[in-house]
């Protein structure tokens, strides 16, 4: 059955009513309905992209550190420039993973530590002039990352931990490279095999916890960190709507 009766149109009298008519039609804002109740969020579970990351820091900081010990020739340098610039690739992969499990703390150092291998690969392979000092003042700056990224990764003793060891690091690379000094250079190569030890248990320790779903070698996890990985399920999803890649703007 058919009618003839044509829809009214109370938009104008009835107060509070929310119109049809799309936002051109110059007929004032267009409202939608609250879509709260039909609004779905959908996580996925990754295995934890951080030993692959801090074992590469420990492999690429072994090179490094025995070609500024002497233990590699001069001639050697655009081999170990090769041997390190994979810790780029490897490193940007672990960035990316840990910015799509919401961890921008740890996808940032890592994104920061690729950008420092590829940087060193380039200069060291390519050998131009005063390649060591340009290194010097990248070092540097990476000094200041790292002395502001201390400040917020206390409660994830891992990072902080290799951060920490990387500190004196950077600053003797960096002296060594603008200075010469031969000493500075000795140390700064055993500075990065401490670098190395420190990241190489840093990763064993989160890939045995990974394994096991509980912590098996002392982590030193406090505050934020230690309530995410203890915490229940309303731990993990407090506060998601405002969280990046949910909220409408960064």
């Amino acid at each position: 059955m058919s009618t003839d009766s044509a829809p009214v149109d109370d938009s104008e009298d009835a107060p509070g009513s929310q119109p049809d008519a799309g936002p051109d039609t110059g007929r004032g804002r267009r409202f939608e309905p609250d879509l709260r109740s039909m609004t779905r969020i959908n996580l996925r579970p990754i295995a934890s992209p951080m030993p692959l990351g801090f074992f590469t820091v420990a492999i690429a900081s072994v090179m490094t550190g025995c070609m500024q010990l002497g233990i590699f020739e001069d001639a050697a340098r655009g081999a170990v420039a090769l041997c390190v610039l994979p810790a780029f690739a490897l490193q940007f992969l672990v960035s990316i993973l840990a910015f799509g499990a919401r961890d921008v703390i740890a996808a940032t150092l890592m994104g920061i530590f690729a950008g420092s291998w590829l940087a060193y690969a380039l200069v060291m392979f390519s050998g131009t002039a005063d390649g060591l000092r340009v290194l010097g003042v990248f070092n540097l700056a990476l000094l200041c990352f790292g002395a502001l990224m201390t400040a917020v990764t206390r409660p994830k003793r891992a990072l902080w931990l290799v951060l920490a060891v990387s500190l004196p690091r950077w600053a003797a690379t960096g002296l060594s490279g603008l200075t010469g000094a031969e000493w500075l250079t000795r140390t700064s190569g055993v500075l990065g095999l401490l670098v190395a030890l420190v990241a190489m248990y840093a990763a064993f320790a989160l890939m045995l916890e990974d394994m096991r779903s509980e912590e098996v070698l002392p982590i030193g996890r406090s505050g934020p960190a230690h309530a995410a990985v203890e915490g229940d399920l309303a731990v993990q999803l407090r506060n998601l709507e405002r969280q990046a890649g949910v909220r409408r703007t960064l």
